[in-house]
């Protein structure tokens, strides 16, 4: 009872907030011009939500998204001059969206007002909402010179530190060494310096040290953990692309290569096309998804050609003394303790690939491959769900992918083979069936035995490999307040998984609508089923059994402009875990007036699930460049406050102070990162110099 009164109370908030809606509505005001804002849209904060869920992944490393957004809504795309590949880099427009864009731009020439949008096939009023803030209309543009861009760009310089502030186990002395266990402060330091010429050229460096890591002593005798440098140019003549230093390499739909955010998958709605820039910089600061060497892309009218080579020293788990071979790649970044240290850039990887492309106006179609060479041979553990995902001394895939716009629908996919001779294929089709409904449909069928290092396609699982399913999904739009999203996912995982100690099948359904009654508000709900299996130990067996287990959600979110300067969002949300359930609620408000100095935004979330089986992930707003993904479960409420400051015209100071506190136990976390007590509270502050 005490839960269903929690949710009772909750569709009440959300009821109020709705009136409010409506009584907005009502006044009919014009709305005033609003500051440009880096404000997430709801559909790419629940995108991100899925991919950090099914990752477990709490600490997304990959902020280049932001940082477009950002820059865009400063300085907005220029229609009658932006790229394909650039304005796929708003992850706002569907394939055939993108195809009708530029259809249209070809046939009628330049744009002279911005509502001609309107007159675009499949372009409807809810979609120029969303990217009117990162666009605008004026004549084309010539492109500089080399040399004249490296003047009059854009400097940031962004300098920020983290500290959790309370002290877990691995700042506390070691009693046998008569020292911490880790040897650095509990400070995490994140430094970028970045230059940009509109979309022409950029250069930069990123570095950053990890809390417990040493600063200038011991291993870390240059300072800052990890250091990344990176130039990139583009069109020079038919130099479409030039990169140098560290970059990102995205190819096809990702079963060959894709090491940038992927914002297509299961949960997508109609957004289930990789779409993305070939080659792009690298500026975060992840330790892992990027190469580090050269690479160009050449354009010659109808014919794309994309070449790399990278060398790289990574983290590694080493399988004997002596170095025969590692038996693990390691992706957390750390060097804290000796293990961790040891391991630091302890396997050399060579890769290289290319991608050769056709295009016409609706047709695309590419070769990709992607090689890659170790020094020493991973040779990964005898878990047997393991057995497939060796890559040894080398590993290598190879593609054909494509995609054709015919009318209102478009065709893609991508069918690749590894160097063992493995088979993938996915394979989908998105209609607009008139100006009301849209469908789409995909299929993929991953061999168990298919490897791909840096793949990430359209899967349910974190890995390109072990995978057959279909999925089919619909988009209604009745009227311009009302929408519906929904979708139906059927799959099958031939080989052993994490956690599954048998082949598994599955089903993921969705059900969401919107209502935007006025642009001050908009209210959605969103019921999702999965249904998959897990591991069940029964008395007395050796072995374990693998049981489906349906876990279902039920969300409701509503955002209201209340005032110029305020908007209110609230969120509660159910989850059922077999026999087990959880509960979460938020109210965020949020501040920002227009031409002030301080603007901020809070959070105050309360949460009960019975277990980690009922975890729920929320977005939460950060300070500038970071976002945050955290998982809650348990008893307890969180709370975060995030203030900006304007120093002066182009000097701004960003703090974030977040904190759980724990109703239902007396320590959080485990080992070196346990904490005695039952609250975590992390402090960030910033400071973000533009010139």
């Amino acid at each position: 009872m005490r839960r269903v009164s929690k949710y009772g109370f909750a569709v009440l908030l959300l009821i109020f907030c709705t009136h409010i809606a409506f009584a907005q509505k009502t006044k009919k005001k014009k709305p005033p011009k609003q500051e440009q804002t880096t404000e997430l849209p709801d559909e790419i904060e629940n995108r991100l939500e899925e991919m950090t869920a099914n990752n477990e992944d709490e600490s997304p490393d990959d902020d280049t998204y932001l940082q477009d957004l950002e820059y865009f809504s400063r300085h907005p795309l220029n229609l009658n001059s932006v790229d394909r590949e650039t304005l796929q880099k708003l992850n706002l427009l569907t394939p055939a969206q993108i195809d009708h864009f530029f259809s249209y731009r070809q046939m009628f020439g330049n744009f002279v007002s911005i509502y001609e949008l309107q007159a675009i096939p499949l372009w409807d009023v809810a979609t120029i909402r969303k990217v009117l803030p990162f666009v605008s209309i004026s004549s084309a543009e010539s492109i500089s010179s080399l040399k004249g861009r490296f003047k009059g760009g854009e400097h940031t310089l962004l300098m920020r530190v983290t500290r959790i502030l309370e002290k877990s186990e691995g700042y506390l002395r070691d009693p046998n060494e008569g020292k911490s266990y880790y040897p650095g402060s509990p400070d995490k330091y994140f430094l970028r310096y970045k230059y940009r010429f509109k979309n022409k050229l950029q250069y930069g460096l990123t570095a950053e040290k990890d809390a417990g890591e040493q600063f200038f002593k011991g291993n870390q005798k240059y300072g800052f953990d990890f250091y990344s440098a990176h130039l990139f140019v583009r069109d020079i003549g038919i130099i479409k692309a030039i990169a140098i230093g560290d970059f990102a390499v995205n190819f096809g739909q990702g079963l060959v290569q894709w090491q940038s955010l992927s914002f297509s998958g299961p949960g997508d709605g109609l957004f289930i096309k990789h779409q993305g820039e070939k080659l792009r910089p690298y500026v975060s600061a992840g330790e892992v998804m990027f190469n580090r060497g050269a690479g160009i892309t050449l354009e010659k009218k109808h014919w794309q050609a994309t070449a790399f080579m990278s060398f790289r020293n990574m983290d590694a788990t080493a399988g004997t003394d002596t170095l025969d071979f590692v038996s693990s790649i390691r992706q957390s970044g750390y060097h804290r303790t000796q293990s961790e240290i040891d391991g630091q850039r302890l396997l050399k990887q060579f890769s290289y690939g290319m991608n050769l492309q056709y295009s016409s106006s609706r047709f695309r179609i590419g070769f990709n491959t992607a090689q890659y060479h170790f020094a020493t041979p991973v040779i990964k553990s005898s878990e047997l769900y393991k057995k497939y995902a060796t890559p040894g001394a080398h590993a290598g895939n190879y593609s054909i992918d494509y995609s054709y716009t015919l009318g209102n629908a478009h065709f893609f996919g991508e069918t690749a083979m590894d160097s063992r001779n493995n088979f993938a294929t996915v394979n989908g089709v998105g209609i607009s069936l008139n100006r009301y409904v849209d469908v789409s449909l995909l299929h993929r069928d991953i061999s168990m035995r298919y490897l791909s290092l840096y793949g990430s396609a359209f899967t349910q699982s974190s890995t390109v490999s072990n995978e057959n399913g279909l999925y089919a999904g619909i988009n209604i739009r009745p009227n311009n307040v009302l929408r519906i999203d929904a979708y139906a996912d059927v799959f099958k995982f031939p080989w052993l998984r994490y956690r599954v100690d048998a082949p598994s099948t599955g089903t993921e359904m969705m059900l969401q609508i919107y209502y935007t009654p006025s642009r001050q508000a908009q209210f959605y709900v969103r019921y999702r089923t999965t249904n998959k299996g897990i591991n069940r130990t029964i008395d007395g067996n050796k072995t374990n059994s693998v049981e489906n287990i349906s876990r279902q959600t039920l969300r409701a979110h509503v955002s209201v402009k209340v005032s110029t300067d305020v908007t209110f969002r609230a969120r509660a949300e159910n989850v059922w875990y077999g026999s087990a359930s959880g509960f979460m609620m938020y109210a965020d408000v949020l501040f920002k007036p227009v031409m002030k100095r301080l603007s901020g935004n809070a959070r105050l979330q309360y949460f009960e699930t019975d277990n980690y089986d009922t975890r729920i992930y929320t977005y939460e707003n950060d300070v500038l460049y970071s976002y945050s993904i955290p998982m809650v479960y348990g008893k307890g409420y969180r709370y975060y406050l995030n203030l900006r400051y304007n120093l002066f015209k182009d000097v701004s100071l960003w703090a974030r102070l977040a904190q759980t506190r724990y109703l239902d136990r007396e320590a959080i976390g485990s080992g070196l990162d346990k904490i005695d007590g039952k609250a975590k509270t992390e402090l960030k502050v910033e400071l973000f110099w533009r010139f």
